[in-house]
């Protein structure tokens, strides 16, 4: 069948969205189908795959709005494409795409059945944005997307309940997404919605492997490089007394680093010679700093605005434990990646995380507590041969569950009940 994905990122934009439409391609694509994507232009090529062809096309570079101008230049792009090539199915990647009630019929009517996938929402992004400014992460003003969220949130909702009253069947990424857009645009009796969770990428976020000496190498030099190198972290030893705390995600309030600041004083007092590493982009790095100090704890914060993807899965390799304090998540890809490595997460007590954490393969603490969120990274610490196991039940509910091979298999049922004959 020939597919075409409209999704607002892709690589090189990587993003939660172009990460799993990226993969959720290639798997497809091996399974003998054509994918089409239509995506928003970049300065950086996009990486090629078998059976995958890219269509780029213009935007708007403005927060919000950029969703509006996508969406149309995608839809004159989708009607050149199937003139060309016929769709069979459209598959169109909630909230970053937005299509009027009017445009999702001509779709339906004129050119192919359209499954519309829910990220998550931007009223939830908005809740999130408020949560974190009342915990006083950042101040909304701060950052222009998190003002334009939190401005137009409700404008630009109307578009992702076009798709869930338009599309032939909407597929959510946890079921606590799922009832957001239940409670939120009351879609008819009649309206079809699969949760589906995204995987990861497994192979690449994978266990070490201490019999691959640049492999081994690779993570000495990330220990000795954020100070947290004894000799049993080196040596992947989970009783080390420098364990290395990962946080990956944008520097945006909504995430949570603030809390996480706070909390580690707390975390230094019972295990001082900790440090924690956050991987990320965003405006928030100098607030960051600036409180770190303010706390006396700058010398175990080490803050890394990029790198490349084979770094990053070194990373969660070689750290003990990976937290996620996010303040709204429409799943959350982060966790999964750190399980897929071995490594324990702990995160907030709330859906969707816990759709995917619990205690057996990390801890939960409370949303915006750093009391909370200090110890439930002291409890992972103090416990060495817990958090063995827990790393292995990790890996393996990562592989039982929530991989791009599960996710293709999916999809791909769920086109073709929606195929017009």
């Amino acid at each position: 069948m020939h597919i075409a994905m409209v999704s607002g990122e892709y690589p090189p934009r990587w993003g939660g969205i172009g990460s799993v439409v990226f993969h959720l391609a290639g798997h497809l694509a091996a399974r003998g189908h054509r994918v089409s994507i239509i995506t928003r232009t970049h300065k950086d090529r996009a990486p090629s795959q078998q059976g995958v062809s890219v269509i780029e096309v213009p935007w708007l570079k403005a927060p919000m709005a950029f969703t509006r101008s996508y969406g149309k230049q995608a839809l004159l792009a989708l009607k050149h494409l199937h003139s060309l090539e016929p769709v069979d199915v459209i598959h169109i990647h909630l909230p970053l795409a937005s299509f009027t009630r009017k445009e999702f019929r001509f779709m339906e009517d004129t050119i192919a059945p359209v499954c519309s996938s829910l990220h998550g929402s931007w009223l939830g992004e908005k809740q999130g944005v408020l949560r974190a400014s009342k915990a006083k992460e950042s101040a909304t003003w701060r950052n222009p997307n998190d003002l334009a969220i939190r401005l137009t949130a409700k404008y630009y909702s109307k578009y992702e309940r076009a798709g869930v009253l338009e599309s032939s069947v909407c597929v959510s990424n946890s079921q606590s997404t799922l009832s957001e857009f239940e409670d939120w645009y009351e879609p008819s009796k009649d309206f079809r919605c699969e949760v589906v969770l995204w995987g990861c990428d497994h192979k690449v976020f994978r266990p070490p492997n201490q019999d691959d000496e640049d492999e081994q190498l690779s993570h000495e030099n990330i220990r000795k490089k954020y100070d947290c190198d004894d000799e049993l972290a080196l040596s992947y030893m989970p009783d080390t007394q420098t364990p290395m705390i990962l946080a990956v995600g944008r520097l945006v309030a909504r995430k949570g680093y603030m809390t996480l600041i706070r909390a580690l004083p707390e975390i230094l007092e019972h295990h001082p010679g900790a440090r924690l590493v956050v991987v990320g982009r965003g405006h928030m790095k100098k607030r960051l700093l600036k409180n770190a100090r303010k706390l006396g704890v700058e010398h175990a914060l080490f803050i890394r605005s990029s790198m490349s993807f084979d770094d990053l899965a070194q990373h969660f390799r070689s750290a003990d434990l990976v937290v996620y304090p996010s303040y709204y998540e429409g799943q959350g890809l982060i966790p999964l990646e750190s399980l897929a490595s071995g490594t324990p997460v702990v995160t907030v007590n709330q859906p969707p995380l816990t759709e995917m954490i619990d205690t057996t393969v990390g801890d939960l603490f409370n949303s915006g507590d750093p009391r909370d969120l200090a110890k439930s990274v002291c409890r992972i610490l103090d416990q060495p041969e817990q958090r063995i196991e827990k790393a292995k039940a990790g890996r393996e509910r990562v592989l039982s569950t929530f991989t791009y091979e599960h996710n293709a298999e999916d999809f791909e049922r769920i086109y073709t009940s929606i195929m017009k004959n």
